[in-house]
């Protein structure tokens, strides 16, 4: 039992350490995405969610300078519309 719990450690150790360049950690629910899309009628690609998740990381990352520049730790609502 104890190699197993081991095993699980390194394969969750492995997956957050070998992100490549191009690909980021996924911070969308895939389900509840392509319900959403689905519901409006639409086919989901199978690259969507990655594009997607890209631009959210882009989002957060402007977000984030936003509230820096304007001398907060907090990022708020707003951070995201500007």
């Amino acid at each position: 039992m104890a190699k197993k719990k081991a095993a699980a450690k390194k394969g969750k150790t492995s997956r957050k350490t070998s992100k490549s360049a191009s690909s980021a950690e996924m911070l969308l629910v895939g389900s509840k995405t392509k319900e959403a899309l689905k519901a409006s009628g639409h086919n989901v690609a199978s690259d969507a969610l990655e594009g997607l998740n890209g631009w959210v990381h882009w989002l957060i990352q402007q977000a984030a300078a936003r509230a820096s520049a304007n001398g907060r730790k907090t990022v708020r609502a707003y951070d995201f519309m500007a």
